[in-house]
């Protein structure tokens, strides 16, 4: 008999999921983790992230107050405090994952583990284990190119932990990590420069939303320099690192963050041990059962380098477990899946983009509501928000929904169940609205 039914390699949202979800179904459960439980989500991912967004927008509130009627005297931003905040809480919930673990009878091994064969696995500490099947949920971690003076760049990974705020930050990527790091950066009071190798911000985002938050980036003072690359980054001769470019002139900062993308964590895991088969992009290739290569060797979330989402992990996780261990087949539905960018301010989208749309299904229809908030009204700000409706032109179906304003990610919660549940325009015509809000706005185009 095998030490355990499953050992989980990696005890982020997806290992944990599967964890917890197998020995519920009464399996013998393992799980090794490295460094921290709760993986990239919890530990230094979109959970600390997020509470750096909410600490950020404490900076418009504060400037918008004085036309509410509050009087703030003094307004000081320490970043030290936030920062350790956060720290804290990571903990907590890291304390709370393993609770969680432990709760449902998962044995934690907190060190690396790697293959060593289709049914086994060997510790840090030298110890041997043997499992009927193996789960791999390692994710991803932030790509770094190689270049002169990469040593002095950081990553996502890095600026939760940074000892001060930079007066001047370049931030190099095109994605949903350099654009929401640029907007936590701007508000914190940061010079923020953003470099990116092409003239696209956001691939896969509705490209009329995507432009009218480079047109409020650019409002707010981002700068962006587009079709451009670093050569090098070298330490200045007064202070903080000189930034050589190619495409625009060179840059002085005081840190340079890199978020061009993230790189399956597959290195010396035992995959070539295990006579497992990787991608081009050296991700672990399943199928739609999370199966690998190897019959007994399932991997689920971003090592896989499917959708690199939270949720979709979660998801992948649960489907494994209540198949190979609950006696519920089940498969992940990848249509239709809901995602936000968390800048300033945010957006959001669910299904087709008007370009996915045309090309897809010919005849489209959108609406589309361009308005200012009450709330930035009264403020005096003057910026605007945007939603849109994509519509199938012949059945009148909604396929896609799509925004950019203040808390565009709750609201899009809610649309994202009407996109896959298929529901028309006239629907949407036919729910009254709430007013006044800002969400009643989706069912008032016309």
């Amino acid at each position: 008999m095998a030490d355990f039914d499953l050992f989980v390699i990696g005890a982020g949202s997806g290992g944990v999921r599967a964890a917890r979800v197998a020995a519920n179904h009464g399996a013998r459960v393992a799980i090794a983790e490295e460094h921290k439980v709760g993986g990239t989500c919890v530990i230094r991912g979109c959970v600390p992230k997020k509470l750096l967004v909410y600490g950020a927008h404490f900076a418009e509130d504060l400037n918008d107050a004085a036309m509410f009627g509050w009087d703030i005297t003094q307004c000081r931003f320490d970043w030290p405090v936030l920062r350790d905040n956060v720290l804290a809480e990571v903990s907590r919930l890291e304390g709370a994952y393993t609770e969680t673990l432990t709760n449902h009878d998962v044995e934690i091994f907190h060190e690396r583990a790697v293959l060593t064969a289709p049914n086994s696995v060997q510790l840090a500490s030298g110890r041997g284990l043997t499992a009927d099947k193996i789960l791999i949920a390692t994710g991803a971690r932030p790509l770094m190119p190689e270049m002169p003076g990469i040593e002095h760049a950081i990553s996502s990974n890095e600026t939760f932990h940074l000892d001060e705020l930079p007066e001047r930050i370049v931030i190099v990527g095109g994605g949903y990590i350099a654009n929401e790091f640029a907007g936590i950066f701007h508000q914190f009071g940061s010079q923020v420069t953003l470099v990116n190798r092409t003239d696209t911000l956001l691939r896969g985002y509705d490209q009329q939303i995507v432009d009218r938050l480079l047109q409020i980036s650019l409002k707010k003072g981002i700068d962006f320099k587009f079709n451009a690359t670093i050569e090098r980054i070298e330490p200045a001769d007064n202070r903080g690192l000189r930034v050589t470019m190619t495409g625009c002139d060179d840059i002085e900062a005081d840190q340079v963050l890199f978020a061009v993308g993230r790189r399956p964590n597959v290195e010396n895991l035992g995959c070539e041990a295990a006579g497992l088969e990787l991608g081009e992009k050296n991700q672990i290739k399943v199928d739609d059962d999370n199966r690998t290569s190897v019959p007994s060797i399932f991997a689920v979330g971003d090592v896989t380098d499917r959708v690199q989402l939270t949720p979709v992990a979660i998801r992948e996780g649960q489907a494994f477990a209540d198949s190979f261990f609950g006696n519920k087949p089940r498969q992940v539905d990848y249509d239709c899946i809901p995602s936000a960018v968390f800048s300033h301010p945010p957006l959001a989208g669910v299904g087709l983009t008007e370009g996915q749309a045309r090309n897809r299904l010919g005849a489209v229809k959108c609406y589309t509501s361009d308005f200012r908030p009450m709330k930035n009204v009264l403020a005096g700000r003057n910026e605007r928000s945007l939603y849109k409706l994509v519509v199938e032109g012949d059945s009148d179906r909604i396929v896609g929904v799509h925004m950019i304003g203040p808390d565009a990610p709750e609201i899009l919660q809610a649309a994202a169940v009407a996109v896959k549940a298929r529901l028309k325009k006239s629907d949407f015509d036919a729910t009254v609205a709430i007013h006044p809000t800002m969400s009643e706005e989706l069912v008032l185009m016309r």
